[in-house]
């Protein structure tokens, strides 16, 4: 059983920076993929990244490309969210979570993340 626990919300003006951390517990961490998503206020809860055990394989929606950069420490248990010129559009829960099953096909599907964490609010202001 993988407990997660997110930290680093907050309120930030749009164009500013924020990371967003995923403390990890009760797994072999460097054996699980780990994704971020995000849930506006009314709106379907939408892939933002992902990355792969070893660190090796990262993914991104189209919506954060070239903007927000996933990564992790093995070694701390924990992954990342470097989130750059941020736009209010980006405005919601941020949620980690944790697959053993990543592949090419699913790192965006919910569904094949078994451990989420409960969720961090970024709010971006215009």
């Amino acid at each position: 059983q993988v407990q997660l626990v997110e930290s680093g919300g907050g309120l930030v003006q749009a164009g500013g920076s924020l990371r967003l951390s995923c403390a990890a517990s009760g797994g072999t961490f460097s054996r699980y993929s780990m994704g971020w998503f995000r849930q506006a206020p009314g709106k379907e809860r939408e892939f933002v990244a992902a990355i792969s055990g070893s660190g090796a394989y990262t993914y991104y929606g189209d919506s954060v490309k070239g903007r927000f950069t996933i990564s992790r420490d093995n070694a701390k248990n924990a992954e990342y969210l470097q989130m750059n010129s941020l736009k209010p559009e980006d405005t919601a829960v941020y949620y980690c979570a944790a697959t053993l099953f990543l592949s090419n096909n699913n790192y965006a599907l919910e569904s094949k993340y078994n451990y989420w964490g409960q969720g961090t609010q970024v709010t971006v202001s215009s």
